[in-house]
């Protein structure tokens, strides 16, 4: 879209211009593939969207929960990543329970949201795993890579089908370098454009 954008007669970004550039490389490209994601591909990408809102929301309630959690008891022990995992929750209800005021009720309704967000989104994964398993279960075969990583691969790419190769899929993750050659000089750079949800979900493969 940015070549599309540069060679109009009119400059700036907007809704008509993006608009009418999406037209002018339709027309010029007829064969282009069409992303397909309908039934349980569709499925898979809604519960992926929804559980990060939800993983959000608690990190925002984790926050304040420790802002609190500290000026109540500095020496209260909390673990690191602890505000996720229902026996915490368990321990912080039982440690709150000898508080008194309002920041200690602000804490205690915190450690409600967090358990009830922890809870739904243990639920989403389940059911990601069911149909992750039933959609494309050589995903799961890949060492490390697990349900979420595995559900985000399937709900962005819309159809692997859709690419002509693996290196048009590669491009599309922006896991293909980017040539940046000069004086028959091979030289390639990294490779920042592309679906950044996948290639996270690639990166955290890799990594771990």
């Amino acid at each position: 879209m940015a070549g599309a954008r540069r060679s109009a007669r009119e400059r700036g970004k907007s809704d008509p211009i993006d608009a009418e550039a999406v037209a002018r490389v339709a027309l010029r490209e007829p064969d282009l593939p069409r992303a397909s994601l309908a039934g349980p591909a569709r499925d898979v990408k809604l519960l992926v969207d929804h559980r990060r809102r939800l993983v959000r929301s608690r990190t925002a309630a984790a926050n304040k929960l420790r802002w609190f959690l500290h000026e109540i008891d500095p020496e209260l022990p909390v673990p690191s990543r602890g505000l996720r995992r229902l026996c915490v929750f368990d321990l912080l209800d039982a440690e709150l329970d000898g508080h008194q005021g309002v920041v200690a009720e602000i804490a205690r309704d915190l450690v409600g949201e967090c358990r009830r967000l922890t809870v739904q989104i243990n639920g989403l994964e389940a059911r990601l795993g069911r149909l992750v398993e039933a959609l494309t279960p050589s995903l799961l075969d890949i060492p490390v890579c697990g349900v979420i990583s595995a559900a985000v691969i399937i709900g962005e790419a819309a159809g692997a089908s859709r690419f002509k190769s693996k290196d048009a899929f590669a491009h599309f993750t922006g896991t293909a370098p980017i040539p940046v050659w000069s004086s028959n000089k091979v030289r390639v750079r990294l490779n920042r454009g592309g679906n950044r949800s996948i290639n996270h979900a690639l990166h955290m493969i890799a990594v771990t």
